[in-house]
């Protein structure tokens, strides 16, 4: 991985905290022009993981005879049991302190379905969210693996147009399951072909080095994220999301071998995943005992970023390490 998507990775993880700490502590009520920023623009960071997951997906199969089937059991393994751990801390919270997260409720049924990456209606009554509400945008990951699976059929050169007609037959064409067809008909999925498209272009030498040009590339990005308004989200996120993609690979040998973004790239699932339960005690606390929200806010990413370290080398790649050698019958480092 490229020491600089890593980072990227991490400032969009980070920026997706910054906007679900307006939510929670402030109800999305603008504190400053900052908090107004993270308000609006903070959801953004969505937009940069798409692009970074449909380029990393595609990096890390080229030129490899890798069979759908064991493509998807390393996505699985590389996914499930993190988000599996954060949905059970999730409805465990609700069910026995409710007072940290009062308007969650837990259906077991629905949290079934959660578990099994299928959208369904929150039984909050707030939209189609899984028990872990970020874990909706792993509805669209998963849909995109296993299309992406199928591709893997086909040579490398035309994966990009067989994903791209795939996720159109499913999202556009198909509507045999209604709302969760309209689910699935968003335009944020094809973000994933960003990455894809950035991915070839990258194989073929097509994004070399630079400093200026991607620094403007980055400036021009963030401007245009800053100005337009999230609809159509594809056009006015989706494609400047990767130009930053693009202008940070650029950026690459200015960063390359850092250790401390590599480790915060290597983090960002798991701070994705347990921000909103952190951010949530948080919030409890500093209502109940008069806390400045800020101090708690500094405090809450404290445990975000300490708590993510532990979770990625004790859960995510201890359990991707194992599961990974149960199938390949090598023994784990």
């Amino acid at each position: 991985m490229l020491i600089s998507v890593q980072a990227l990775r991490a400032f969009a993880a980070w920026t997706v905290v910054c906007h679900h700490f307006m939510q929670i502590f402030f109800d999305f009520k603008a504190r400053g022009p900052i908090g107004q920023l993270f308000i609006d623009k903070g959801a953004v960071g969505v937009d940069i993981f798409f692009v970074i997951s449909g380029l990393v997906i595609f990096l890390s199969t080229e030129g490899k005879d890798l069979p759908p089937g064991r493509f998807l059991l390393y996505r699985l393994f590389r996914i499930v049991p993190a988000y599996w751990l954060y949905t059970l801390l999730m409805a465990l919270l609700v069910v026995f302190a409710r007072p940290l997260l009062p308007d969650q409720s837990v259906d077991w049924g629905h949290f079934l379905l959660s578990l099994l990456f299928i959208p369904t209606q929150n039984p909050g009554g707030y939209g189609i969210y899984p028990t872990l509400n970020v874990g909706w945008t792993l509805n669209y990951e998963m849909l995109f693996y296993v299309l992406f699976a199928w591709a893997l059929l086909f040579r490398l050169q035309v994966r990009l147009l067989v994903v791209a007609a795939l996720l159109f037959a499913v999202c556009q064409a198909w509507t045999g399951f209604g709302w969760v067809s309209t689910f699935y008909r968003s335009d944020i999925v094809y973000e994933f072909l960003l990455g894809i498209g950035i991915g070839m272009l990258y194989r073929r030498g097509w994004i070399g080095p630079g400093l200026w040009l991607p620094i403007l590339g980055i400036g021009a990005a963030l401007l245009a994220i800053y100005h337009l308004p999230p609809a159509p989200r594809l056009l006015n996120w989706g494609v400047p999301s990767a130009v930053l993609v693009m202008a940070c690979m650029a950026l690459e040998r200015y960063v390359e071998g850092n250790r401390v973004l590599k480790l915060l790239g290597d983090c960002s699932y798991s701070v994705y995943l347990m921000h909103v339960l952190v951010l949530s005690a948080g919030g409890f606390l500093a209502r109940a005992y008069g806390i400045n929200p800020y101090l708690m806010f500094i405090l809450c990413a404290l445990a975000i970023g300490v708590g993510s370290w532990f979770s990625y080398q004790w859960v995510e790649k201890r359990s991707y390490q194992w599961l990974k050698a149960s199938i390949d019958g090598k023994p784990t480092n």
